[in-house]
């Protein structure tokens, strides 16, 4: 069977080990959301599987708890219009510390675009008047993810 392949067995394991983070990362429990593998393996599971370009945001709390993982905007197969508005009142909702923000590559290739450098700017500009701290942004392919912090982008 292809490593890729799509099947009711994988769609179990994939949604149980959503679960299992879900519940080991929720505000319900006292983990803190404060490895990098362990966001990473989060979004991979979250959004690697997409067809389009999905722009997807993890909220905080002051102790890097997850208080919610919304998929916030869907586009085509090489972009996503992403709306900051949008973000920042879902923040102000949640009332969010922390975020994490995270999109998809279906194309494989894992390296940032310039738009993907803007956007990150601008949002990390947006989120400071308000107070909250934009932790990382992730992007996400089948097989890898390249995160800004870790890079020195952020």
């Amino acid at each position: 069977m292809n490593e890729f392949c799509i099947d009711t067995n994988s769609d179990q394991i994939i949604a149980t080990a959503l679960k299992c983070l879900e519940e080991r990362l929720s505000y319900k429990t006292q983990e803190q959301f404060n490895s990098s593998r362990l966001v990473c393996d989060y979004l991979r599971l979250q959004l690697a599987s997409e067809k389009n370009e999905v722009f997807a945001v993890l909220f905080m709390d002051n102790y890097r708890r997850l208080l919610s993982f919304e998929k916030m905007f869907t586009g085509t197969v090489n972009e996503a219009v992403v709306f900051p508005r949008g973000i920042i009142q879902k923040a102000l909702e949640y009332n969010a510390a922390a975020i994490i923000v995270a999109h998809n590559h279906p194309s494989g290739i894992v390296k940032p675009s310039d738009a993907d450098q803007r956007i990150t700017s601008e949002l990390k500009k947006i989120l400071e008047i308000i107070n909250v701290k934009m932790l990382d942004h992730i992007v996400v392919t089948l097989t890898d993810t390249y995160s800004f912090a870790e890079h020195g982008l952020l």
